[in-house]
């Protein structure tokens, strides 16, 4: 993606004198209570998983996890973050293939029980980022404050957790306004809030359901709700902060996105982040045999299904123009 390309509705990169310039100035202005009120449930959402993360050592000491706790835990972590991944990301944000309405409505629906923000902020916050990927006007770029140790860590901070606390939004009808025009995709982000509880009272009621009791319920209710959401939550955001400082550069970028393979399985497949900023548009970002990519997977099923089309796949002669020597 060059310096004066962005983002268009359709997923795919255009010079951005066909479709507006970009701006510093793309941000939605929002009344002081309406941001106070959202910053101070943001906080709650963000404080109480780290403390059920921050509680999970000592609770395992005592023994109070069971094979049914991981069990949903893992297969809310998959529905959820794949949700994001293949739904938010690959899909709705790049249009990495086409799809059906019911499969469109499902992946948003399973995105937002991330419960990382309605698909239409999230959206419109991420083509803003590639727009101006690293540069003044990122909403989450490491280097806002510039290079240097304490420049850099007050950047991570920014990155990682920081920039979801500005008062100022993307402009949505800027960035995403074929979403906006969407009624469906509408439809599903003002009920966010009902995707969010849904996300975190399903596996209290499958774990009571499962183990007979209250207490299986509560337990559930722990790993499955808190400590997932908190574990998938610094996951995506270290997408943002770590992936755009440390990491491999095997493709030409104009940012400083990396591959950062520890972060493969759980961030399914988004920490191969260099080749992504490089193509954008692919509906798979780790390439090689040995880089793990569920999302990549997914994606190759649901074609194979025939849920999903026209499915925007790697070209081994783009990679290679864009492969930097090693």
């Amino acid at each position: 993606m060059t310096a004066t390309d962005t983002v268009n509705p359709a997923g795919a990169t255009a010079p951005a004198a066909q479709v507006g310039a970009p701006t510093r100035h793309t941000v939605a202005p929002r009344s002081a209570l309406k941001a106070r009120g959202e910053q101070i449930t943001l906080t709650m959402v963000i404080m109480i998983p780290l403390a059920a993360l921050a509680a999970a050592v000592p609770l395992l000491w005592d023994r109070w996890i069971s094979p049914r706790d991981v069990i949903i835990a893992v297969a809310m972590y998959a529905i959820t973050g794949h949700g994001v991944t293949v739904g938010f990301h690959r899909y709705f944000t790049h249009r990495g293939f086409r799809t059906s309405r019911p499969v469109r409505v499902a992946l948003a629906i399973a995105g937002s029980m991330a419960i990382e923000g309605p698909v239409i902020r999230w959206v419109a916050d991420h083509r803003r980022h590639h727009a101006f990927s690293d540069r003044d006007g990122d909403p989450h770029s490491p280097w806002r404050y510039g290079p240097g140790f304490r420049a850099l860590t007050k950047g991570l901070w920014h990155a990682h957790i920081g920039w979801l606390f500005d008062v100022e939004q993307t402009d949505q009808r800027r960035y995403a306004p074929d979403l906006l025009d969407d009624a469906d995709i509408v439809r599903v982000s003002r009920l966010f809030g009902l995707w969010a509880t849904l996300s975190l009272a399903a596996p209290a009621l499958v774990g009571g359901l499962w183990g007979g009791s209250f207490e299986a319920a509560v337990q559930a209710f722990f790993w499955a709700s808190l400590v997932r959401v908190c574990v998938l939550h610094h996951v995506t955001w270290s997408t943002n902060s770590i992936c755009h400082v440390a990491g491999k550069h095997p493709y030409r970028s104009r940012d400083r996105s990396g591959n950062v393979w520890p972060l493969a399985i759980l961030s399914m497949g988004e920490s191969w982040h260099n080749l992504h900023h490089a193509e954008p548009t692919l509906a798979r970002h780790g390439v090689r045999p040995w880089q793990v990519d569920s999302s990549f997977y997914l994606i190759k099923a649901m074609e194979t299904l025939h849920l999903v089309h026209e499915v925007r796949w790697p070209d081994p002669q783009r990679l290679q123009a864009k492969a930097l020597p090693k």
